[in-house]
């Protein structure tokens, strides 16, 4: 099995390729080792030391290290953890659990939210996710729209261009009503 390795915008984070299917559906993001016990993945790469966050994509594995941690001593027990993984044939996620991605809106800003989700799932999470990253609706409410920005977009030190130059830029000019764009906990 031959993993490849790219860099991310984010220093913290490297993506991992592992050649295969990651994910049958959506994304899972593991902020700290606690929230890892629906992945047997993720649990083993919170055992190399220096990981503090995991991000699973389609076909990808984005993995962020600590600061004080260097990627070329890391590397090799990153790639030894998603080897043993996959050769063994264990699953990613035990348990389907439901995204993130499920907020439920209706009213008058069910077709504003439609067009919003329409150009994130087609313009924006693909671009992202070739990065290593996710952007997640979390919702709308007078003209502001909040993005939930999962791995290596999480801290990355473009996110804050990214979502304000692109992303806005791209909602405001398609759907007059979006006035703003914030990250969740942004405010």
């Amino acid at each position: 099995m031959f993993i490849q390795t790219e860099e991310t915008p984010n220093p913290a984070t490297l993506k991992f390729l592992p050649g295969r299917q990651v994910m049958a559906t959506g994304t899972a993001e593991f902020k700290t080792e606690e929230e890892t016990p629906r992945s047997p993945l993720a649990q083993a790469l919170f055992q190399v030391d220096g990981v503090t966050g995991v991000f699973l994509g389609y076909d990808f594995i984005s993995v962020s290290k600590r600061d004080d941690k260097e990627w070329y001593l890391m590397k090799p027990g990153v790639l030894g953890v998603i080897m043993e993984h996959f050769v063994a044939g264990r699953p990613t996620i035990v348990e389907d659990a439901a995204t993130a991605d499920e907020v439920e809106v209706s009213g008058e800003n069910a077709e504003i939210v439609a067009q919003i989700r329409e150009l994130l799932d087609t313009r924006v999470r693909p671009a992202v996710a070739m990065d290593g990253g996710d952007i997640v609706f979390q919702g709308y409410e007078d003209g502001v729209v909040t993005l939930h920005m999962q791995g290596a977009c999480a801290g990355c030190p473009s996110s804050t261009a990214t979502l304000k130059m692109g992303i806005e830029n791209m909602l405001r000019h398609y759907i007059p009503e979006v006035r703003e764009v914030r990250a969740a906990g942004m405010y």
